[in-house]
């Protein structure tokens, strides 16, 4: 944990898909919207796209997410990205993610929204946003537990 706020660590989150244009996005948005200042949070994709694909853009603006408003955009994952985080979480990216022992890795196997209307996506959001609550209580409950 390499960010610290008033002697208490904060993790670091970073999501990495293929082209950072719909899950990856979804879960650093919602991971931003749920906890704050409490997690730092970045995402990334092997193979960034030129955008973020626009029924994911819809289906967060349907729960209050506007990703536009948040600067959103397709970025490339670089090895500091992963050096610097505690959690990394892929999301169908496979091999092409990097390794650094010492970090945490998750694989949250999703259904890809590329290409899929709204309709579509809405339970891809929906599920995401389970998971990435109980990654938060995971990772403040642990924080607190550790310096309590």
């Amino acid at each position: 944990m390499t960010d610290t706020t008033d002697d208490v660590q904060v993790p670091e989150v970073l999501f990495v898909c293929v082209h950072n244009a719909g899950r990856s996005q979804m879960a650093a948005a919602l991971l931003a919207h749920h906890a704050g200042d409490r997690i730092r949070v970045r995402s990334a994709g092997t193979a960034p796209a030129d955008t973020i694909n626009s029924a994911v853009v819809e289906a967060m603006s349907e729960v209050g997410i506007d990703l536009r408003a948040r600067g959103a955009t397709p970025k490339r994952l670089t090895d500091d990205a992963v050096a610097a985080s505690d959690v990394v979480i892929t999301m169908g990216c496979g091999d092409e993610c990097p390794y650094y022992p010492g970090k945490r890795y998750l694989d949250w196997k999703l259904d890809d929204p590329a290409g899929k209307g709204v309709d579509a996506v809405r339970p891809i959001r929906d599920e995401i946003d389970r998971r990435v609550r109980a990654l938060i209580a995971e990772l403040v409950d642990n924080v607190q537990t550790a310096h309590d």
